[in-house]
């Protein structure tokens, strides 16, 4: 009312969604009023302002000075959201005759989530994606050729943004993927590769050693089992997983248990850090064995949790989680 907005709902990028919604409303940004709701749980999605534009056309068509309020149904968000972009990785891998990691190449594809948040990389002055690259560009290992590129695609017929983590759903997949392959190539138990190459990150290898000491890391399993490992470091916070796979003879497979190992800095509260792990877990196993977004003409296939399955309380392994004490500053 009176050439004035004001707005309540969980927001991530306030001045973008200032600009958005004076421009629908044809007022100035400093006539708009966002109160930012401390509200969990988006996991990215609220970085996009879709939702508050469409607010703000409802309440512009009604064209009465009273509250509006609106609520996506599951429907809404699942068939028109902003989804996790589509992402190629291409590795390739040198070896000297002694098995040595000599040189990597990574080559990365999909769409720019900065470039559909702010119209362009140049709008904020970068030249890379980092939410695209991050964990790729800065992997703890000692290689002397490494190379990572970046390529950009257009593809704005699908809207992207954000999901849990970021860059690092992927990259994280991608890179410790690889290296157990070369690990294989080599002969080399996964644990012993990876030690190799974490001689001067101390931190990296006090993660992992201790995840492979709580897991018992080789000792022999009963037939049908199998552990895998990985290591990866995402905003400041190293951890180290073993997972524990039971595999039945008709391929079909389950998570049986995870032990985590976690140096987050100072752990403030341990039980909070706890449950951040598992639920990382539970995020990670969702897509790993059911989530999926597929298109049928156009449209997204999927709507609701009958047909987008999200792990449920039978589907979750054990899980132990390892916290490495630490007088840094929390991460």
């Amino acid at each position: 009312k009176d050439h004035q907005a004001e707005l309540w709902y969980g927001c991530q990028t306030q001045t973008p969604s200032q600009k958005a919604i004076a421009d629908v409303l044809g007022i100035k940004p400093s006539q708009v009023k966002i109160n930012t709701l401390l509200a969990g749980g988006s996991f990215g999605r609220r970085l996009q302002y879709d939702y508050a534009l469409e607010a703000t056309h409802i309440a512009k068509a009604f064209g009465k000075p009273v509250p509006i309020k609106l609520v996506w149904t599951r429907e809404d968000d699942t068939q028109a959201g902003h989804f996790r972009p589509m992402t190629v990785h291409k590795l390739k891998a040198g070896l000297d005759k002694q098995g040595n990691l000599i040189a990597w190449q990574h080559r990365i594809v999909g769409q720019s989530i900065i470039a559909s948040i702010f119209g362009s990389l140049d709008a904020v002055g970068l030249d890379v994606d980092t939410s695209s690259v991050d964990g790729a560009v800065s992997l703890p290992y000692q290689i002397p050729n490494l190379s990572v590129e970046q390529h950009i695609v257009d593809l704005p017929v699908v809207p992207i943004l954000s999901w849990r983590s970021v860059a690092h759903t992927h990259t994280a997949f991608a890179t410790e993927a690889f290296i157990d392959e070369l690990a294989v190539k080599t002969k080399t138990d996964p644990v012993v590769f990876r030690m190799k190459l974490l001689a001067d990150q101390p931190k990296h290898r006090k993660v992992l050693q201790l995840a492979a000491e709580k897991a018992n890391w080789g000792e022999p399993l009963p037939p049908g089992k199998a552990r895998g490992v990985a290591l990866h470091k995402s905003f400041n916070t190293t951890v180290a997983q073993v997972a524990e796979v039971s595999v039945a003879e008709d391929g079909d497979y389950r998570v049986e248990k995870v032990i985590c190992v976690v140096d987050c800095g100072l752990a403030v509260n341990p039980d909070v850090v706890a449950a951040q792990m598992e639920g990382g877990i539970g995020f990670g196993l969702s897509p790993a064995l059911f989530s999926e977004i597929t298109f049928e003409g156009g449209r997204v296939a999927q709507s609701n949790f009958h047909d987008y399955r999200v792990v449920r309380m039978t589907d979750m392994p054990d899980i132990e989680v390892h916290i490495v004490p630490s007088s840094e500053p929390p991460t």
